[in-house]
């Protein structure tokens, strides 16, 4: 891939985010409530900030930057992906597919290991659809169904689905962070897989070990009748094997609207007028997230063209003096670029090619960089309390994003395992020196 010399940028650039950042987090730390602050109000104010800067730039033109941003093809199939998503799950909860599952689960499975189990098939849907969204809105519900019938925080049990989720984001070889990486690097993606899994397996081990001490005492709680239909759990179970077959997520989140409107209008759980009623509910209920993930898009166009991305990529590229300081250089830029846009696929496209420039000098081995980009954008995104994954989780469960955060063990320990990585040269073959 073709490089070319940063623009020297400008940090003032990245003012609307500072206020974003502190209309949003910093006020639900003072206030003491995270939802005193509507966070569209914060992101539509960052906008007004970023509109009125720039001065030699004529406003009809900031305005294009605005909409070209928040129409850009990854915003609008995420809005696509939450629309379907939110239709799914109460379509699903409708006709009572998310009680059965729940109770399904509580069967079978010992309390103290539901959210582990959860955790686990996160992994696997997400790894096999590619997508961290399209997993947590799906599996969402049916976290929210185990939180009400044991005592396991309604908190930790989205920590546990947003865990899972960012595993399958990170490692999927037809994950938009997976193939933006490896383009950005030239490398082949096999062997990206195989540099990136020996630093993360141990990070979900470690997570799973986490969420299953945490629940040990969650059987206590229980009841020991918990009723189920099978025939209603066929929607969800319809949506894991086709995700696990890697159908695309938008077929497989519309086969499962099908799928489960079907079985309800069969067995009386709604009308036809009832069923096109929940599929409206579905869809406003994901309105705001939608417009949220449209604004923020169209804020990050505006921060990148008024020099605020190039700043964040020169500032922290120009200190790396040795392989081992290229690695952490690496690691920060797409970190801090990913806290700017609030998207992993953008921060790789992003600084990939800086990226490449700094393996190329440090002689750090293409598919390591790409394991790192891969690696830190990921950790990163799951612990954005702003990010889409957070939010739709959030949303879900009606709590604070940032009550989530601490939860998010995985994408902690994802970093830590990238960190270790590299000050332990750690797996040596994919080193090049």
């Amino acid at each position: 891939m073709e490089t070319k010399e940063l623009n020297k940028g400008s940090g003032w650039a990245l003012l609307p985010f500072g206020v974003f950042i502190l209309l949003f987090i910093g006020s639900g730390i003072l206030t003491g409530d995270f939802y005193k602050m509507p966070v569209l109000v914060a992101v539509f104010a960052a906008i007004l900030v970023a509109l009125f800067m720039n001065r030699k730039t004529a406003f009809q033109t900031k305005l294009q930057q605005l909409t070209e941003g928040g129409g850009h093809s990854n915003i609008i199939l995420m809005v696509i992906i939450f629309l379907l998503a939110g239709a799914f799950s109460t379509v699903a909860e409708g006709m009572g597919a998310v009680d059965s599952t729940v109770n399904l689960g509580l069967s079978i499975l010992p309390g103290n290991l539901l959210i582990v189990g959860l955790f686990i098939i996160a992994c696997f849907i997400s790894i096999s659809m590619g997508t961290s969204v399209g997993t947590i809105v799906a599996l969402a519900p049916v976290g929210m169904g185990i939180a009400e019938q044991t005592d396991v925080a309604v908190a930790l049990t989205m920590g546990g689905i947003v865990s899972g989720a960012m595993f399958g984001d990170n490692l999927s070889i037809i994950s938009d962070t997976t193939i933006a990486a490896v383009r950005t690097q030239g490398t082949e993606m096999k062997d990206k897989f195989k540099a990136n899994f020996f630093i993360v397996l141990p990070a979900a081990v470690v997570t799973a070990i986490i969420f299953g001490v945490l629940t040990t005492d969650a059987a206590s709680t229980l009841q020991d009748d918990h009723p189920f239909n099978v025939v209603k759990v066929l929607p969800y179970l319809g949506v894991l094997i086709f995700a696990i077959m890697g159908i695309n997520v938008i077929y497989v989140l519309m086969g499962g609207i099908g799928f489960a409107g079907l079985i309800g209008l069969l067995m009386g759980d709604f009308s036809g007028i009832e069923f096109v009623t929940l599929l409206g509910d579905g869809f406003a209920g994901m309105q705001e997230l939608a417009l949220l993930v449209i604004l923020l898009g169209g804020l990050v166009e505006l921060i990148r063209q008024n020099g605020g991305i190039d700043f964040l990529l020169r500032k922290i590229s120009r200190g790396a003096q040795s392989n081992r300081g290229g690695e952490f250089s690496i690691a920060g830029l797409v970190s801090a670029v990913n806290v700017s846009t609030a998207n992993n696929t953008i921060s790789i496209m992003t600084a990939g090619p800086l990226a490449k420039q700094i393996s190329e000098r440090f002689e750090i081995d293409s598919k390591r960089s790409a394991s790192l980009l891969d690696i830190f954008s990921s950790s990163v995104q799951g612990l954005l309390p702003y990010g889409a994954q957070i939010l739709s989780v959030a949303g879900v469960a009606s709590i604070s994003p940032v009550s989530i955060v601490p939860f998010c063990f995985y994408p902690i320990l994802l970093a830590l395992s990238g960190v270790l990585a590299i000050v332990f040269r750690f797996p040596k073959f994919t080193i090049r020196n």
